[in-house]
């Protein structure tokens, strides 16, 4: 019993998901070949089927044996994926069709040996289909048989191959899964490969709140997209990020490798506002006013930018560089290497809320003279750095030069939602 499949073999490069192969036999009478019927789904080449081999032994003689041999009905039968198939998406799930015959004796496994991929009958025998997904760049080996309605045998043998794993696409979030942050964090999923169908990842990922909040996506480029709610995420809920990326094709012949549930948490509402009318920056905790510091803020040739800023990450001791921000030596504004301490980054472009250096201290709440940091004194620094981390939200008010830009950390906050939802995926 032969299996044919479509004229042409299968190419290297654009494959489909669930293409059909599909082979044929019909039975006449004591099993001579006629033509072929098919089933809609049924994808047949050009190629005639080899008829099956029958022998009969009888006393009788031959006109009658041949008589009372039963007549077996044409049947018909398609398989996916096709045989010698290369490039199958592992998210398609193997598949065997028949009509007029049963399908016995399965056997679906990687064909250098291990595990065998289980699959569920028909309560009529007439199709089976694999229970779970496949593995990347691996080629399986797919054996069955066929009963024919006068319990003629036909077995069947073809192999195909998963995508390769340099098609696989990976994907992360942040915040990190099982974390607790400011009720201003944004989610951000970044991509291991470019997302060219974006409109199809955004499907499959499902974002939902214990506070009922509705957000929506927006892509910083093809590998970074942002989600975030209208208004800041409300105090103490959960929110969970469904991804269903496994098997779902991101463009350039990229494939998503994996499902997988993540979530975080937020504590209570913690606000940072800096006023460069006075100099001072006031803390709200859960919308009460807690304390008051003096600040120093950005020069004119290096201002601070205005607007919401999300708290990013933190450190009790870091060094800075002039050269982080573009300065050379010889430079008017060039600085040596200098430790700070209790440093909250703000943005990617070198702001953050740091306690002064000795020399600023006397002119907090008086006059500018940072890079475009937030200085603090010693008391205020550390009580910002215990008080507030990744999430939390800083706005800087009444300076000359912003917003921050979305990109520019997450000052996500500073557009408009109605320009957060108008980006075409």
């Amino acid at each position: 019993m032969s299996n044919f499949s479509d004229g042409d073999q299968p190419r290297r490069r654009g494959w489909k998901i669930g293409a059909l192969v599909a082979a044929g036999v019909l039975v006449i009478g004591g099993g001579a070949v006629g033509a072929l019927t098919a089933p809609s789904w049924a994808n047949f080449g050009d190629e005639p089927a080899a008829a099956p081999s029958s022998s009969a032994s009888s006393s009788e003689e031959p006109e009658a044996a041949e008589s009372e041999a039963p007549e077996a009905e044409e049947f018909t039968f398609g398989i996916t994926p096709t045989d010698g198939a290369v490039e199958v998406n592992p998210a398609t799930l193997p598949e065997i069709r028949a009509e007029q015959a049963t399908i016995e004796d399965v056997s679906l496994a990687p064909a250098d040996g291990g595990e065998p991929v289980a699959g569920t009958f028909s309560e009529d025998g007439s199709s089976w289909k694999a229970d779970g997904p496949l593995v990347f760049g691996t080629e399986y080996a797919f054996e069955f048989m066929l009963v024919d309605t006068a319990g003629g045998e036909h077995r069947q043998q073809q192999t195909f191959t998963t995508v390769q794993p340099e098609n696989e696409a990976n994907a992360w979030m942040y915040p990190a899964p099982g974390s607790t942050v400011g009720t201003g964090q944004t989610i951000e999923i970044t991509f291991s490969e470019p997302v060219i169908n974006k409109d199809a990842v955004e499907k499959a990922i499902t974002i939902t709140s214990t506070s009922g909040q509705q957000g929506a996506f927006y892509w910083l480029n093809d590998t970074e997209v942002r989600y975030r709610a209208q208004e800041y995420w409300e105090p103490h809920s959960t929110i969970t990020v469904d991804v269903q990326l496994f098997g779902v094709d991101l463009g350039n012949g990229m494939i998503g490798n994996f499902n997988d549930t993540w979530s975080f948490k937020t504590h209570n509402d913690r606000l940072a506002v800096v006023d460069n009318a006075t100099k001072q920056m006031q803390v709200f905790i859960d919308g009460k006013l807690e304390r008051t510091f003096p600040v120093t803020l950005g020069t004119e040739e290096w201002p601070s930018f205005f607007g919401l800023y999300t708290v990013m990450e933190q450190y009790e001791r870091t060094k800075f560089t002039a050269e982080s921000i573009g300065l050379k030596p010889g430079d008017p504004a060039y600085y040596e290497p200098t430790e700070v301490n209790y440093a909250s980054r703000i943005s990617n472009g070198g702001a953050f809320v740091h306690e002064a250096l000795p020399a600023a201290q006397s002119i907090l709440g008086v006059a500018n003279v940072s890079h475009g940091c937030v200085g603090m004194s010693p008391e205020g620094a550390k009580y910002f750095y215990d008080m507030f981390g990744p999430g939390d939200m800083l706005e800087i008010r009444n300076t000359d030069t912003g917003p921050v830009q979305v990109w520019d950390g997450f000052g996500d906050w500073n557009l408009p939602w109605s320009e957060w939802t108008s980006q075409q995926a």
